[in-house]
C-alpha cells in the first residue's frame, strides 16, 4: 500500500505539523515496505519541498496554480484525490489541522475512504488489521480503531509524533497538475483576512505562546504578557472570559470554542484552567502555569508551575529571558 502525505505550507515554508506528518507517512510507508509521496496544498516554495527529505519522503507532487495559496475546501480535496488516485496511494497521512478535519471528512466521502482523526501512535498491522490509537473526550481518553476500508485516512495529532531529520536528504519535486476548474474554487472566500501577531506569527502556528487571562485584572495590563511574548518571539494569547469582556481581539481566543493551539511551550498566567481551556491546549509540549491560587486547576496539566502573582512574577521572567539572550 502506497503512502500519500498532505504537506501544507504558508508562506513559502513547510508547517510545523506538517514535517511531523512527513515523518508519520514515511514511517508508516516503511512499515509496509514501501514509499511516502507527498502532495503539496497552500503557498510553497519547491526549495523547501525538497528538503521534505530529511523527513523521509521520496518525491513532492506540486500544482502551481496560483488559486492554491489560500484554502478552498473544494479545490483542496480534488487535488488530493486526483493525486490519490495517480500514485494509487491506499492511505493518506494529513494532519489533523482546520485543513485536515475540512478535507479528511470530503476525501473520506469521495474515496470512500476510512477516516481516523487526532491519531497519536504509528498503526498497528498485526493479524491482518489495520489498527490506530486515537484520541479522545479532549485528550482525556484513548480508543483503538480498526480501518477496513480499503483506503485509508489518517489525521495526525500535533505535537504527538517527533519529526525526523536526515540531515543533506532531498526528495523529488514533480509538478502536477489536478486540471481544476473555476467550478472547483467557487467556494472560495471572497477575502482571507490572516489574523496574525505582531511579529508575524500566526498563533495556530505558533511554536511558543504566552496567555493571559482574568488574573491580569485589566487590559491595561497586557504589557507584561506583550513583553515576555516578544522576549521568547512568542506568539499571545488569551482565554474566552478575556476576549468576552473584549480586553483582547477573539482571534486569540484559546480554547474548546476558539483557536486550538500546539506548541512547544505554552504559559498560562493568571488562567485557573477551566476544562474548555484545557481542551485547546492540551496538545502543548511543555505547560508553564502562573498563578497565585496553589488550587487553580490549571496545576493539574502543568509540566511547571509557579505559585505567584503574576504581576510580580512576569518582570522578573522577562528579564531573566532577555538577560539570556
Amino acid at each position: 500500500m502506497s503512502v500519500l502525505v498532505v504537506v501544507e505550507c504558508a508562506d513559502g515554508e513547510v508547517k510545523k505539523s506538517s514535517l511531523e506528518v512527513a515523518s508519520y507517512g514515511a514511517q508508516v510507508a516503511a512499515q509496509l515496505g514501501t514509499t511516502a509521496t507527498a502532495i503539496a496544498v497552500g503557498n510553497a516554495n519547491e526549495a523547501n519541498l525538497a528538503k521534505l527529505g530529511e523527513q523521509g519522503i521520496t518525491k513532492v507532487l506540486y500544482d502551481a496554480e496560483p488559486r492554491l495559496k489560500d484554502f478552498v475546501n473544494n479545490a483542496y480535496t480534488k487535488l488530493i484525490a486526483t493525486a490519490a488516485e495517480q500514485e494509487q496511494a491506499k492511505i493518506i497521512v494529513l494532519a489533523n489541522s482546520n485543513i485536515g478535519a475540512a478535507v479528511g471528512s470530503r476525501l473520506s466521502v469521495r474515496l470512500k475512504a476510512s477516516l481516523a482523526t487526532n491519531v497519536v501512535e504509528l498503526p498497528k498491522t498485526d493479524g491482518g488489521q489495520f489498527t490506530v490509537k486515537r484520541g479522545a473526550f479532549s485528550g482525556k481518553a484513548f480508543s483503538d480503531v480498526v480501518l477496513s476500508g480499503d483506503r485509508k485516512i489518517i489525521a495526525v495529532k500535533k505535537n504527538s509524533t517527533e519529526a525526523q531529520h536526515d540531515a543533506g536528504k532531498t526528495a523529488e519535486v514533480a509538478s502536477f497538475s489536478a486540471q481544476l476548474s473555476d467550478a472547483d474554487f467557487a467556494d472560495a472566500p471572497k477575502q482571507v483576512v490572516m489574523q496574525d501577531q505582531a511579529g508575524g506569527v500566526l498563533l495556530p502556528e505558533a511554536e511558543l505562546v504566552v496567555s493571559g487571562g482574568r488574573g491580569m485584572k485589566g487590559p491595561e495590563n497586557w504589557g507584561l504578557i506583550e513583553d515576555l511574548a516578544k522576549a521568547l518571539g512568542a506568539a499571545t494569547a488569551c482565554s474566552k472570559p478575556v476576549s468576552d469582556v473584549d480586553w483582547r481581539p477573539h482571534h486569540e481566543h484559546v480554547g474548546q470554542t476558539g483557536i486550538t493551539v500546539s506548541p512547544n511551550l505554552y504559559i498560562a498566567c493568571g488562567i485557573s484552567g477551566a476544562i474548555q481551556h484545557l481542551a485547546g491546549v492540551n496538545s502543548s509540549k511543555v505547560i508553564v502555569v502562573i498563578n497565585k491560587d496553589p488550587e487553580a486547576p490549571f496545576f493539574k496539566a502543568a509540566d511547571y508551575g509557579i505559585v505567584g502573582d503574576v504581576f510580580d512574577v512576569l518582570p522578573k521572567l522577562t528579564a531573566a529571558v532577555k538577560a539570556l539572550n
